[in-house]
């Protein structure tokens, strides 16, 4: 039977009505004195009963309300609110959802509030009573809070972005904002007792390993400081005969020379056949001396009519008098060796025969190399010499190779890096392979960022990323993988950046790699391999063997299976694909799952499944 509540003075009279009504029945009562102790009792007996039911009804409803407020706290811990406010909201809806109120119960009040890793749910609710509103309008209080912990886990995430040629214009803009967008999900005010961190890799042609690139692919021979360049010794001296006979004499006032030296004659009167040609110093005294050809036979001027006069000659450090050139210090460059120079300072035809050339050296001393065939006197001197030289084998600064046509091509090496080779290329270890890129094909400019909670500088990061170069989205994929790695840990300066081992707990690792079309850029000895594809560059930079791993793509999904082994979530995003199988198979197959693939077009799309993919990595961070 359903009660009906009415004012206070009605409840309290319709209440005395039943009690005289009762006591009348009982005063008839023939059974006496029984009848009588009864009557006394029914009143409190009455209380007592109304009284079971007002507990009643309170037990019940506290029970669903308590039921409801944990209900609704446990839901928003398992959220994504981070604040307060995001947590009140998430909690009042699911508090409505399912508490379910008595016939006049009215819930006065709900709290959810953040304390750490807590969620602390507190609600108030009033109902109307039986017996105490016989005598008064108020009504009941029910009251409950709880407490849940939020199952939290710390959170590195690599952010993997194709900022490659085919990026300009829209994409990139879109691609900015869509990856702010993301770090904004994931990177949390809050960064204690559990971390949210997130790195950045941009990739076109290669990676930018910036500061760190010496760490991971091995410090570059400096170069070999030049202190001077030369073809002849000491001063130039006069000629005052040769004579004419089958074994020439030159007669030279305190010449110096010693056999085996060699000499060029210039401005000889009468012998014009003898000038502007080097000899070897025989038969030597002190003011007079034979010439030799470097064959060894006596030079005859006997087809002369008369002597030779007037002429000069200087002392040549080499043989032919090829250039000299004398570094500071042992320059460790071997006979045949090519050797690049830099930044020459002489005369204007040093200058051109030298700067930015490779030429071929033979080793005179540790701190002497004549240059094969680059003849000194064609040279104008200079008596103030500088510059660098610089070896040009695979590891140096200068890298000489054949391309694909088989022609020398010289690239200098940049911070860029490139696949890793050798006996295990799939793993996350250092170092890697250097990259000497073209000057069409540069190395993208910028770096990676290592892992940080600092939205600020994560976000400036983004919006300086550039679009340029061709795909290698290996090194995107493998370095993403890195920026996460324990096994690079001790790269980073700051200690804050360096990533959780693999058996870490409550710990996630997620890779997140965006790519807008397919790979066609891979390398061999750190140079563009001549089997990588379209749109990778001109042939003639290219060097002229196949890639050492294999294509772009086989690569990237064997580096996307080995971080997959172990452990870590992997998104992958193509961006604008649609139509390009090959590109959409190396998506699909990079991913964890297929649910862990997005296929954007267009800029609102990619907004979408970047927002997307944080919320998911929120939703595992908080319930996994």
């Amino acid at each position: 039977m359903q009660t009906k509540f009415l004012g206070s003075a009605g409840r309290f009279r319709n209440g005395l009505e039943r009690v005289a009504r009762g006591l009348r029945r009982w005063a008839d009562d023939r059974r006496g004195a029984i009848a009588i102790q009864f009557a006394f009792l029914v009143v409190p007996m009455s209380v007592l009963a109304f009284g079971l039911l007002d507990l009643n009804r309170i037990n019940t409803q506290k029970y669903n309300l308590q039921d409801s407020l944990d209900a609704a706290a446990l839901y928003a811990a398992r959220s994504s609110a981070d604040t307060n406010a995001e947590l009140q909201a998430e909690g009042e809806k699911a508090l409505a959802a399912n508490l379910q109120l008595m016939n006049g119960a009215q819930l006065v009040s709900a709290s959810f509030e953040l304390d750490g890793i807590k969620v602390i749910a507190r609600a108030e609710m009033t109902m109307p009573a039986v017996v105490s509103n016989l005598w008064t309008d108020k009504n009941l209080t029910v009251k409950a809070n709880t407490e849940v912990m939020r199952n939290s886990k710390n959170v590195e995430v690599a952010l993997v972005l194709d900022t490659t040629g085919s990026m300009a214009g829209q994409p990139i803009i879109d691609l900015r904002k869509a990856a702010g967008d993301l770090v904004d999900i994931v990177v949390k005010e809050q960064q204690t007792p559990f971390y949210s961190k997130v790195a950045i890799v941009p990739y076109s042609m290669a990676v930018n390993a910036g500061e760190y690139a010496d760490d991971v692919r091995g410090a570059i021979p400096a170069a070999s400081a030049i202190s001077d360049i030369a073809w002849y010794n000491g001063e130039e001296k006069t000629v005052t005969k040769v004579t004419e006979s089958s074994q020439a004499v030159v007669s030279v006032s305190n010449h110096g020379y010693s056999n085996g030296d060699i000499v060029y004659l210039t401005s000889v009167d009468h012998m014009s056949g003898l000038n502007n040609r080097t000899y070897v110093v025989s038969d030597a005294e002190t003011n007079r001396f034979k010439i030799k050809t470097h064959s060894g036979d006596y030079v005859s001027t006997k087809s002369y009519n008369e002597d030779g006069e007037d002429g000069k000659v200087r002392r040549c450090y080499a043989i032919n008098c090829d250039v000299v050139v004398f570094t500071n210090a042992n320059h460790g460059f071997a006979t045949n060796d090519y050797v690049y120079f830099t930044d020459v300072s002489s005369s204007s035809s040093v200058k051109g025969a030298l700067n930015n050339k490779a030429l071929e050296v033979t080793k005179l001393t540790d701190r002497r190399i004549r240059l094969n065939g680059v003849k000194g006197p064609d040279l104008s001197s200079s008596s103030s010499n500088s510059g660098n030289a610089w070896c040009t084998k695979y590891g140096c600064e200068y890298y000489r190779f054949q391309n694909t046509s088989n022609n020398w091509r010289v690239h200098r090496v940049s911070t860029c890096v490139s696949e890793r080779t050798g006996g295990s290329p799939y793993t996350d270890n250092y170092p890697v392979s250097l990259n000497y890129p073209a000057s069409g094909n540069p190395c993208l400019a910028n770096t990676i960022y290592p892992l940080s909670s600092d939205k600020t500088s994560l976000k400036a990061q983004i919006t300086a990323l550039k679009d340029e170069g061709s795909t290698a989205g290996h090194t995107g994929v493998a370095w993403g993988w890195y920026m996460i790695s324990p096994n690079f840990g001790d790269l980073w300066t700051n200690a804050s950046s360096r990533p959780a081992a693999y058996s870490a707990p409550n710990t996630l690792k997620v890779v997140v790699w965006m790519t807008d079309g397919a790979n066609n850029t891979a390398y061999c000895k750190g140079v563009i391999a001549k089997d990588s594809t379209s749109g990778s560059g001109s042939n003639s930079d290219h060097i002229n063997c196949d890639a050492t791993n294999g294509s772009s793509s086989d690569q990237t999904l064997a580096l996307c299976s080995a971080m997959k082994a172990k452990g870590i979530i992997v998104y992958s995003v193509g961006f604008n694909i649609a139509g390009n199988q090959p590109a959409i198979d190396v998506v699909n197959g990079c991913a964890t799952d297929a649910a862990h693939v997005y296929l954007p077009n267009g800029g609102t799309a990619l907004s979408e499944a970047f927002s997307a993919i944080g919320s998911e990595i929120e939703n595992l961070r908080l319930s996994k």
